[in-house]
């Protein structure tokens, strides 16, 4: 018990440094659930950061691959090797939904490599196997979801998550978006914030227990609209509220219950 209680701090931890947003949502979450919900997080972090490790493809490949097999033994119903992130997550993952997990990592693959998307629907696609995939996990470990409901929240929060994102992208010599032209980034917004609403008049589809890793889209509706309505702030890099507002957002959200 003491192992595993320090596999969720660590987990914790490791959020708090690198995703400080989504560690404030956990941990807004009832306790029950930051136990669940700090190893998905954290499994996502290492994934996530897994292709910007070196500039050599073949050694984010390798850092890719290692994960991937360690998902497949959580699948397969074995214990993976011992590690403060894939322990934990063994503990709160059902093999189904480990095997859900693989779809995400072989989206990251897109991080390595220098080639732009192909077209609106690969980067939807994209959107929908990282984000789309880490909330149903989560939510689905949580307590009765639709699958549809959290992906359609999910594709909004992720395509908020991923506009904030788009100058240090385009730092790192990436080519984020199909189309960067205002208006095409204002219709991406819009139809994003449309299936965020979506989510939203189908929330009696998503179970109280779930509904916690829901949390994790608290600043996403302000962002899509500022985006919707001033795209020029994705290339400034000026998407967000005030630290104040954001808090108050995400308490509000976590005390009424309504994602």
């Amino acid at each position: 018990m003491m192992e595993h209680d320090a596999d969720i701090a660590a987990c914790a931890a490791l959020l708090q440094r690198a995703d400080p947003e989504r560690f404030r949502a956990t941990m807004a979450a009832p306790p029950v659930a930051r136990r669940v919900l700090f190893p998905i997080h954290a499994f996502n972090v290492e994934i996530a950061r897994a292709p910007w490790v070196s500039e050599e493809p073949m050694i984010a490949e390798m850092r890719l691959q290692w994960w991937r097999e360690g998902i497949e033994r959580i699948a397969a119903g074995e214990r993976p090797r011992r590690h403060e992130v894939l322990t934990p997550l063994a503990d709160v993952l059902a093999p189904h939904t480990a095997a859900s997990l693989d779809g995400l990592i072989a989206a990251r693959r897109w991080d390595i490599h220098h080639e732009p998307f192909e077209d609106a629907a690969q980067f939807g696609r994209y959107i929908d196997d990282t984000t789309g995939t880490l909330l149903v996990a989560a939510a689905q470990s949580l307590g009765p979801a639709d699958e549809a409901v959290v992906r359609d929240f999910a594709h909004g929060v992720g395509v908020a998550n991923w506009l904030r994102a788009v100058p240090a992208l385009e730092a790192r010599g990436r080519i984020p978006l199909p189309d960067r032209s205002g208006s095409a980034i204002a219709e991406l917004a819009a139809a994003a914030l449309e299936r965020l609403a979506r989510a939203r008049r189908s929330r009696a589809r998503v179970s109280r227990r779930a509904a916690p890793a829901l949390l994790a889209g608290w600043q996403a509706g302000a962002i899509l609209r500022q985006a919707r309505d001033e795209p020029g702030r994705v290339a400034a890099g000026r998407l967000g509220s005030s630290e104040a507002r954001a808090r108050l957002r995400l308490m509000l959200r976590a005390v009424g219950g309504r994602w």
